[in-house]
């Protein structure tokens, strides 16, 4: 049976929580803890959850699919400034909901007490910034707004879950990939993402808890830089090294547990 249909599975064993009801779990400034592991893995840490964990339901669906752009300078800016390892840096990204058509062009702000800040608008991907999102980039960054184009477009599912004990909330993506130029795709089917979002650091909380049970350890993973290094040849890509022998290690895992 594919991971997709493991996962959908699993998802109907948990309690639903509404978008509305999600407001006070916005979390629009918090601590991210990133962890990358097998997507096998999922349905079991799924179904070792339902009871700690709400999930969000729209329109009487669990499971969404993202679809992302990035944005850089010709220069890539953004992605030095992340490779460098910069605090008060940016990413800058026009992200569209597929189950609902709405998309937002969003800020990410990563300061220098190493808080996520994001601002968004409503704001279509028109494959150039107009006045609405020309005002909004000006208001939060100090960034040559002319110079910003679209370099990478990332697709995943997402499935969200909101502690019933805290604010935690959690967001599991797989199903990945890359895509530039609207032709050249790199998948990586191997691959989940957790990220779990607090208001202070806990390393304690549940779903971290049961992440360290499965030996699945804290991983920094930035979506549009390894997108970026598997699409494009970019200076400084090779710091990524590290990053490209653990998404191996967690391939060749995957394909044991395929054959197996």
């Amino acid at each position: 049976m594919s991971v997709k249909l493991e996962v959908e599975k699993v998802l109907k064993s948990f309690q639903p929580i509404s978008l509305k009801e999600m407001d006070t779990v916005e979390l629009m400034n918090r601590t991210d803890t990133k962890f990358i592991f097998n997507s096998r893995n999922l349905p079991e840490l799924l179904a070792s959850s339902s009871t700690h964990f709400k999930i969000l339901e729209i329109k009487n669906e669990r499971l969404f699919s993202y679809k992302t752009t990035y944005y850089d300078t010709p220069e890539y800016l953004l992605f030095n400034n992340h490779m460098q390892g910069k605090l008060n840096r940016h990413k800058i990204r026009h992200r569209t909901y597929e189950s609902t058509g709405v998309s937002y062009l969003e800020i990410k702000f990563k300061s220098n007490k190493n808080r996520t800040i994001k601002w968004r608008i409503k704001n279509q991907v028109n494959g150039h910034f107009d006045n609405h999102a020309v005002e909004f980039l000006h208001d939060y960054t100090a960034l040559d707004i002319h110079k910003l184009n679209p370099v990478v477009t990332n697709m995943f599912s997402r499935i969200t879950l909101v502690s019933i004990e805290d604010k935690t909330r959690v967001t599991l993506d797989f199903n990945i990939s890359f895509q530039r130029d609207h032709q050249f795709i790199k998948e990586l089917p191997f691959l989940a993402i957790a990220e779990v979002k607090q208001e202070g650091t806990n390393n304690n909380c549940f779903f971290i808890q049961l992440l360290r049970k499965k030996g699945i350890r804290q991983a920094g993973f930035s979506k549009y830089c390894i997108g970026s290094a598997l699409l494009y040849d970019i200076p400084r890509a090779n710091s990524l090294k590290p990053k490209f022998l653990h998404l191996n290690r967690i391939k060749n895992e995957y394909d044991a547990d395929n054959i197996s």
